[in-house]
């Protein structure tokens, strides 16, 4: 039996991707509109390899940004860059199409909801309040707060031990083949593989981890009560006169 569905949430509930791209662009231009003596393409792509080489949770970006550019420390722009980056962020923050009408329904339906996902706490928890989302989740479990991330075994059954289901009464659904699905199926959950975001079309080798494949969350439901309905007709239980 079905008995909770853990989310990842960049890129499956929050749409992270089309949200980060635009408002690096949008620091970058701004940036320049205050001085900065670069073109957008030169200073844009030697972001993005910063932000390859440091990750995303980088606090120091657009200082380092100079550097690399071979600048003085300027203070201006790097604040031209962080007030840009973090208005777009503020502005256009959204769900992804789709998110909020599914979790109503399977909370409607009775299940256990929960995020897992990797990321800096701080942040992962702004996402999720700015949006109003805290509401549909029993509970949140974050990588950096718990000192281990997807795909390793033990998050996954820490969030597991903590609901108080098994792993097979679990279902994760997430955007990464690797560290969502892989990760997940390593402890015998059950796998939805959304096909979403920048991820889309990577990390292909580990698509045999995925138990479904959906291209819009609202076919998240529907799979759900089918693993219900299957796990029915195999039960002698329910065949019993």
């Amino acid at each position: 039996m079905i008995k909770a569905i853990l989310f990842d949430l960049d890129d499956t509930i929050v749409d992270t991707t089309r949200l980060a791209e635009m408002a690096r662009r949008n620091a970058v231009e701004n940036m320049i509109r205050h001085g900065l003596p670069v073109d957008f393409e030169t200073a844009y792509n030697e972001l993005l390899e910063l932000i390859n080489e440091y990750g995303s949770n980088f606090n120091r970006h657009f200082d380092y940004l100079l550097r690399r550019l071979e600048l003085p420390e300027n203070p201006k722009w790097v604040a031209a860059g962080v007030i840009a980056y973090h208005n777009t962020k503020f502005t256009y923050l959204r769900s992804v199409t789709g998110a909020r009408r599914t979790l109503l329904e399977l909370k409607k339906d009775g299940y256990i909801l929960a995020i897992i996902t990797d990321g800096d706490p701080i942040k992962q928890w702004e996402k999720i309040l700015r949006l109003e989302l805290e509401e549909f989740f029993d509970d949140v479990f974050i990588s950096d707060y718990l000192g281990v991330k997807k795909p390793h075994p033990k998050i996954f059954k820490r969030a597991l031990k903590k609901l108080g289901v098994k792993p097979e009464e679990a279902i994760m659904v997430g955007d990464r083949l690797y560290s969502d699905i892989y990760g997940a199926k390593q402890v015998g959950m059950h796998t939805i593989w959304f096909r979403y975001g920048k991820y889309a079309n990577r990390e292909l080798e580990y698509i045999d981890y995925a138990d479904f494949t959906v291209d819009n969350l609202e076919e998240v439901p529907e799979i759900v009560r089918g693993l219900g309905n299957e796990e029915e007709r195999s039960d002698p239980e329910v065949h019993a006169d």
